[in-house]
């Protein structure tokens, strides 16, 4: 198994070599649009590893992508302007850390091509062609469309060359204790799987008394520390709230939908759980 692993793991950091080397390198000259040059890189790449995932017949290669292709993306942003190290830094390091925190936990929890995530194989649990329409668009696209508008608000404090205030010292402190929320969650269910004791058993304690899903909950306000950054800007129009907000529908509606689904099969104690607590925000049990 641990062989297995880590030749699927290789396989994996050599496929996303080429896909970033190919998308960046095959960008068209004529385009002069920072964002849209942006845009066809990560839709590029994403192409390349649906390919990846077609022929190894695996789409949880394009799991680590969610966390990966951004760092390119922001240092392409950060680094390209005449920005100052301060602001650099502030926009830079929460995002780092956020994206070695994902990486970090699918090196862990990944076990190989021999395993493909539960969501992915519902998704393409139907007929060849609506599975493979199911797998580009559903499990490929979309989530690189959604992380690429999340990321969008960059684009007003990066290449504006902004000076640093205080709104944009609070929004990369926002952000910072986010990943924390994130990272504090999972370390918490990771060390309850961990006793097998517990096995079979719903995790309801600790942050997650007060919220079924407070890992997605950092997650989601990640990404309005993003939204924060760009409006620390004052430049921003208002209908970039939506970059953030199309997130947060994606996990009110899909992802924990999908994780309670999944956990009512296979937890008979689940029910309880959820019927008493918050699907995302930290709220008080219900008595």
């Amino acid at each position: 198994m641990l062989k297995s692993k880590f030749i699927s793991q290789m396989i994996c950091v050599v496929i996303y070599a080429i896909s970033f080397y190919l998308s960046y390198i095959l960008l068209p000259e004529s385009i002069s649009n920072i964002w849209f040059k942006v845009i066809v890189w990560h839709l590029y790449a994403t192409v390349f590893i649906y390919f990846g995932s077609f022929f190894l017949n695996n789409s949880s290669l394009y799991d680590p992508f969610w966390s990966i292709a951004p760092v390119p993306i922001v240092i392409y942003l950060t680094f390209s302007f005449d920005n100052s190290i301060e602001l650099i830094v502030l926009v830079f390091s929460p995002i780092l850390i956020w994206a070695t925190r994902l990486t970090r936990n699918w090196i862990i929890s990944w076990q190989g091509f021999d395993h493909e995530d539960f969501r992915y194989v519902d998704l393409k649990n139907t007929s060849k062609i609506k599975s493979e329409i199911n797998n580009f668009f559903g499990i490929h696209l979309i989530p690189t469309l959604l992380v690429n508008f999340g990321l969008y608000p960059l684009l007003y404090i990066s290449t504006k060359q902004i000076e640093v205030n205080t709104y944009l010292y609070f929004a990369s402190m926002f952000t910072f204790l986010a990943v924390a929320l994130e990272t504090i969650s999972d370390e918490q269910m990771r060390e309850f799987r961990s006793d097998i004791n517990n096995h079979g058993k719903t995790m309801k304690y600790k942050l997650w008394k007060y919220s079924r899903h407070p890992n997605y909950l950092g997650e989601v306000l990640f990404w309005y520390g993003i939204y924060f950054m760009g409006l620390s800007s004052g430049l921003m129009p208002l209908w970039t709230i939506l970059c953030p907000t199309l997130m947060l529908a994606l996990f009110i509606f899909i992802s924990c939908p999908m994780m309670d689904k999944r956990s009512l099969n296979n937890r008979a104690d689940y029910q309880e759980y959820m019927d008493k607590t918050s699907q995302l925000l930290l709220l008080p049990p219900k008595s």
